[in-house]
């Protein structure tokens, strides 16, 4: 038996190009780059030198002020480039990779018998650890304190997100390993998000050792911040903790076949994507390995020159904008290839007809189709303004907090204020959908990552 859970609120945005359900390509990246920037709160350490040989598995750097989380290579191979920026802030470290992966082997204690402590040393050991959030901040748990729960989602709503039935669909046995290991870790269960429309024929809800939850509603229905919102909120002085799929996937290889294999099957999507499709990769792979996906023409029946095309690592409400040669990010699940909106309409918003055009109001003709999908580029429509007013946040937030007066807080660095406004339950995530429908242009994500910092600063 599950809860079901109505959300009334959010915004599903009907962009062009999702991924069609098959998988046509397997990278073997010649080069990835494992990014420190990907963590938040991270004070890296840089452990190997250029030119050294590292298997996948090898500790490549750790958290000064938490030494024993160890972050790792996906990849074999050699350390060729170390990139780093104002006050030596380590960025990138790059390596140039075996078309063979060799993998570090993990002594690993048998699962089903094995205590909580030995479950942890070995997560901590392997890197695995790294891949796990907590609320409060979004930032890799501590060792020694315990969480209240442990939730997963089961799927995703961003805009032209992996379905994760079918990316993981090989991958239940490995998952289910993951549940029961993750199980002996706390003492409030596992608690695994499914989405109302198709729980009967996703294959997560037959797992072990959860707690169901099923959600009906639109984007962010599938964030887990909503989820552990309307389940179990955080309250000061709590902490749960957060996984993806992918890593519950991982957790079992690692407990199975004593590696750290974090290989995961994403979707490259968007209106500038030929033949949007699913390929296997691993984290940081480099993302000139899926030129053959790019549409660098455009629209065939367009007569102007084609936009450029905007290379996202990512979603397009919360991913990194990379460049073609960028690198995939740690916890990213699909790259969206979009147009740069760089030009100047005349007339702007009061332009008429604009039949290519989405908004949530009536302002354009957008309303009266409701399922059409639109090529929607990154151009914002005008320059930020005033922070004003206006209740658009709360229709598209499924929490019951008040955005606004969080925001203001944050910019006030009112520490109290914002512990009442709720700054223990979310992260910069939750509020992507506030940041796209926001008629100041006000960067919102960046507002609440800046509050974030604030309260690890302050209160650690």
């Amino acid at each position: 038996m599950s809860d079901h859970i109505r959300l009334r609120k959010g915004l599903n945005i009907p962009l062009a190009g999702d991924a069609q359900t098959h998988i046509t390509k397997r990278i073997s990246p010649d080069k990835i780059a494992i990014k420190p920037t990907d963590f938040k709160a991270l004070n890296a350490k840089l452990l190997v030198k250029e030119g050294d040989l590292v298997k996948a598995g090898s500790p490549i750097f750790t958290d000064k002020s938490r030494p024993y989380i160890n972050y790792c290579s996906p990849v074999s191979g050699k350390i060729s480039e170390i990139y780093r920026g104002e006050k030596r802030k380590l960025l990138e470290i790059r390596i140039d990779a075996d078309q063979t992966i060799d993998y570090l082997q993990i002594t690993t204690p048998n699962f089903r018998t094995a205590t909580k402590q030995e479950l942890i040393d070995t997560l901590l050991e392997s890197g695995l650890w790294a891949a796990i959030r907590q609320r409060p901040y979004g930032i890799a748990p501590n060792k020694d304190i315990d969480p209240k729960a442990i939730f997963i989602s089961g799927f995703d709503s961003a805009p032209l997100a992996p379905d994760l039935d079918y990316a993981l669909k090989a991958e239940i046995e490995q998952i289910q390993i993951g549940v029961d290991i993750l199980s002996k870790l706390t003492a409030g269960g596992v608690h695994i998000g499914l989405h109302a429309t198709n729980f009967a024929s996703s294959p997560f809800h037959r797992l072990e050792k959860v707690i169901t939850h099923t959600f009906d509603g639109v984007h962010p229905a599938g964030n887990v911040g909503v989820q552990i919102h309307h389940v179990s909120p955080v309250n000061k002085g709590e902490v749960v903790w957060t996984l993806d799929m992918y890593t519950v996937a991982a957790i079992g290889r690692l407990f199975t076949k004593g590696i750290y294999d974090v290989k995961k099957v994403i979707a490259v999507t968007g209106p500038r994507a030929h033949k949007p499709s699913y390929v296997e990769c691993v984290p940081g792979t480099n993302l000139s390995s899926i030129s053959e996906y790019v549409n660098i023409k455009g629209d065939k029946n367009a007569k102007e020159q084609p936009l450029p095309v905007r290379y996202i690592s990512g979603n397009v409400l919360t991913g990194d904008d990379v460049g073609k040669d960028g690198y995939l990010g740690f916890f990213h699940n699909q790259i969206t290839l979009i147009n740069e909106g760089n030009y100047h309409e005349m007339l702007g918003w009061i332009k008429p007809f604009r039949m290519k055009k989405f908004s949530i109001s009536r302002s354009y003709f957008s309303w009266l189709f409701p399922g059409k999908r639109y090529s929607l580029d990154t151009n914002l429509n005008g320059g930020e303004r005033a922070f004003v007013m206006t209740g658009v946040y709360e229709k598209v937030l499924p929490m019951d907090i008040y955005p606004l007066y969080l925001f203001k807080a944050i910019l006030a660095e009112d520490i109290d204020k914002m512990e009442a406004m709720g700054i223990y339950e979310v992260v910069e995530e939750d509020f992507a959908l506030c940041e796209f429908v926001c008629p100041s242009k006000t960067d919102i994500q960046e507002i609440i990552s800046k509050g974030i910092d604030l309260m690890i600063k302050e209160m650690s």
